[in-house]
């Protein structure tokens, strides 16, 4: 059976889900779509590209998840993308941040359903990739549908079929980011409801997910499940994904393996880029979760007294704490 990536995604997750963080998933899961942390039009256009859409091959499938409201730029950023071998271009409608609503993007486009038929219109003239959309279910504090089911009416009549619905209202003022992830109430039913009205959709679900009964759950109602902060705290939730879920399996994922092919990473990366382990390592301090001997590991792969040791040598003495035998 043929099922798609998007069946399962990894939330973009800004300052997380960087190429190392990517790599260090995908040893996990062969087959969930991962996505880019949001990277805005201008610092594509005005600022280092090999920085911002550099990866690793083995990362595929791999969506590129841009920051814009400005059509044009929109396209040009989409054509690099598809130029970069990226799999998929998503547009990014639901972060609430003050600083992305000063860029009048984000979350405060669902406001704009035209402007946004633009933007898709403009990048899937520009490019062969998929053009995904990823935003919230209204704005502030009204719970009325109107606004999302003119979104996407709109949205989609312009060539977009798949949406990536975070299940929370995003409310623009008096909110934190982290705060717009906990308070506004999460409505699944919203999305549900939705996936009705547009059964020709690609309908994908997002928010609160942290178990793979959770998320068995919600793939009885919509296309497609991504989970965002509990991949990242909690990797291994993703070893079953593979199996349970794409119903493909490459290989059994083995949590030592993962950590050695991590260390082996970070050699790599360190001779042929200058990349310091310690920025890789922070995005694994979850590999242990739950099992013992974790918080001693953790504390080993945190000592920013161990910098200068090679990644080799952090990791048999963080092993060593994890069983006890320092």
């Amino acid at each position: 059976m043929n099922i798609p990536a998007s069946r399962l995604s990894v939330a973009p997750m800004m300052d997380w889900t960087d190429r190392h963080c990517r790599y260090f998933h995908r040893q996990i899961t062969q087959h969930t779509l991962l996505y880019t942390e949001m990277v805005t039009t201008g610092a594509l256009l005005h600022g280092d590209v090999p920085r911002h859409l550099r990866f690793d091959v083995s990362e595929h499938p791999l969506a590129l998840q841009l920051g814009g409201s400005e059509p044009d730029d929109l396209a040009r950023c989409a054509r690099l993308a598809e130029t970069w071998g990226y799999d998929e271009v998503n547009l990014n409608c639901g972060c609430p941040s003050e600083r992305v609503q000063r860029g009048a993007f984000g979350a405060c486009l669902m406001a704009e359903p035209q402007l946004v038929a633009d933007c898709v219109k403009a990048m899937r003239d520009a490019t062969a990739l998929p053009i995904t959309v990823k935003h919230r279910i209204g704005l502030d504090q009204v719970e009325s549908l109107d606004m999302v089911v003119e979104f996407i009416k709109r949205v989609s009549e312009a060539g977009c079929s798949h949406f990536i619905v975070h299940a929370r209202n995003a409310w623009l003022q008096g909110l934190s980011p982290k705060e717009n992830r906990e308070i506004p109430p999460l409505r699944y039913e919203v999305v549900y409801q939705l996936k009705r009205l547009f059964p020709q959709l690609t309908l994908v679900l997002n928010g609160g997910l942290k178990t793979n009964e959770d998320i068995q759950t919600q793939l009885s109602q919509v296309d497609g499940v991504m989970v965002g902060r509990e991949a990242y705290h909690n990797p291994w939730l993703m070893a079953e994904w593979d199996a349970r879920f794409h119903r493909q399996v490459t290989r059994e994922p083995d949590r030592e393996a993962v950590e050695q092919a991590m260390v082996d990473y970070m050699e790599r990366e360190a001779r042929e880029r200058g990349v310091g382990w310690y920025s890789i390592a922070r995005h694994m301090l979850g590999l242990w979760h739950g099992q013992p001997g974790a918080r001693r590991w953790r504390q080993v792969w945190s000592d920013h007294h161990l910098k200068e040791r090679s990644p080799h040598e952090v990791r048999a003495r963080a092993q060593a704490a994890r069983i006890g035998l320092n």
